[in-house]
């Protein structure tokens, strides 16, 4: 009775039971490799592979960045797709050298889309050695980035490898059987992030208080008029011309700015942006190193912006700067003259620009070099500046746009046309001479005159 329950003996119940545990043990999946369940799950990498080197790499700042934009599960996904390509800015780029303005846009919760943006900018899907570089000769190789964005990899025919507007310093760095880590010069910026941060920062500055326009006053004497109700956000009163150079009387009243009551707009701080972009973008540092050491010349735009004006800048690129002469720059006010040139007193855009060209052919643009404009027209599905050889294509657009200035980037120096005098010449008189008479002629002739008969004839008269 108490070896057995309901007629079924113990041993029989214990085999059972022994039976089906040792089947559901066999049934379990096997895991030789010694790893957690866990582990092996969440898709871990190599110890040897190219995320774990730049971890543990000297690009500390890089690597500090991409753990803040919580990139490490996409870039673990990545490389188990594919080997990859990262090319790394050296340290000092992201220490010193990055605006600390954009530095702490970028770290920002709100901006973890523009953070990652800008790190997967900085790598390809695919392993490129530097001894993939492509020849002077072939040009220029464009390669899709993890964020669906371009980079152009160039080489120089002094032997320097770009990609985009950064140099490689530190070919191969860091090799991997996963991927490759190239060390470049400074860091690269995609288009989207600076036109992200351009918003968002103006957006900041500006809109939160409401703009109003300057008081009125008299362009013929420069005196205030009587102050009259003037609509929310409209444009200052006076021209911009007379904004730069006013009367001896009196000056014109400022618009809402830094110096005004209001302190609307900060356009030192705008025209410092737009440098700082130029010096982001690439390809214009000369244009930005103008500016920066022409500080009247920054200056006056900033006043300008901040009382209220609006401008455009057609920027040229490196290339075209390097092939301004001495003589044309050696004149005193050169260098401000040819810039005032390349500024219209208006807020332009490439679209804004491309359709005028369209609609009327050619636009006469005013500048801040008076009386001189430039002209604008279409072509090749572009707008080309300026006449003949002296003329360059929108190169760049929107390079810099945040409502009060715009930069756009053009592939040549422009210069005003050269001013011919048109002497007007005296209108050629016409005289009648009189047709020559024959010797046999003259002899009737007098012949006749000493008979009193010449009159009677034409031809002696």
């Amino acid at each position: 009775m108490g070896s057995s329950i309901y007629g079924v003996s113990f041993s029989k119940i214990f085999f059972l039971v022994f039976f089906f545990v040792s089947f559901a043990i066999a049934a379990l999946p096997q895991n030789p490799s010694g790893k957690s369940f866990s582990s092996a799950a969440s898709g871990q990498i190599n110890s040897n592979s190219v995320l774990v080197a730049l971890l543990d790499s000297h690009y500390t700042e890089l690597a500090e960045l991409v753990e803040k934009a919580l990139l490490l599960q996409t870039l673990e996904e990545a490389v188990g797709n594919h080997n990859i390509t990262i090319f790394a800015p050296r340290n000092e780029a992201l220490e010193r050298q990055l605006d600390p303005e954009f530095k702490r846009f970028l770290l920002e919760p709100g901006n973890l889309k523009s953070l990652q943006t800008l790190l997967m900018f900085h790598i390809i899907p695919k392993r490129v050695g530097s001894d993939q570089w492509p020849d002077p000769k072939t040009g220029t190789v464009e390669h899709s980035t993890l964020c669906n964005d371009h980079l152009h990899l160039t080489s120089k025919p002094t032997g320097k490898k770009t990609v985009d507007s950064a140099e490689l310093i530190r070919p191969d760095d860091v090799i991997r059987p996963d991927g490759v880590i190239h060390g470049i010069q400074q860091l690269l910026i995609p288009r989207s992030v600076i036109e992200g941060f351009n918003k968002r920062r103006n957006l900041r500055s500006i809109s939160a208080v409401l703009p109003e326009g300057a008081p009125e006053v008299d362009p013929r004497t420069h005196r205030l008029k009587k102050p009259a109700p003037v609509p929310v956000g409209a444009p200052p009163v006076l021209p911009i011309y007379d904004a730069l150079a006013p009367g001896p009387s009196l000056a014109p009243a400022p618009a809402p700015g830094p110096g005004g009551p209001h302190h609307h707009f900060d356009g030192e701080s705008q025209v410092k942006d737009f440098i700082q972009t130029l010096l982001h973008y690439g390809g214009y540092n000369e244009m930005a190193d103008i500016l920066v050491n022409l500080t009247s010349l920054a200056t006056e735009m900033g006043r300008l912006v901040s009382e209220g004006y609006v401008i455009t800048v057609l920027a040229p690129n490196d290339e075209a700067m390097a092939k301004l002469t001495t003589d044309q720059l050696s004149e005193p006010g050169a260098p401000e003259q040819i810039i005032y040139y390349h500024i219209i007193p208006e807020y332009q855009t490439e679209e804004s620009m491309y359709n005028a060209v369209r609609r009327f052919g050619k636009v006469r643009y005013d500048t801040l070099r008076l009386p001189h404009k430039v002209v604008a027209q279409e072509a090749d599905g572009s707008v080309k500046f300026g006449h003949g050889e002296g003329s360059a294509y929108l190169f760049d657009p929107d390079i810099y746009t945040d409502g009060r200035i715009s930069v756009q980037g053009i592939d040549g120096v422009l210069f005003p046309e050269e001013e011919t005098e048109t002497v007007e010449k005296p209108a050629a008189v016409k005289v009648a001479s009189k047709p020559r008479r024959g010797k046999l002629l003259e002899v009737g002739c007098w012949m006749l005159g000493t008979l009193g008969q010449d009159s009677r004839f034409r031809s002696c008269q």
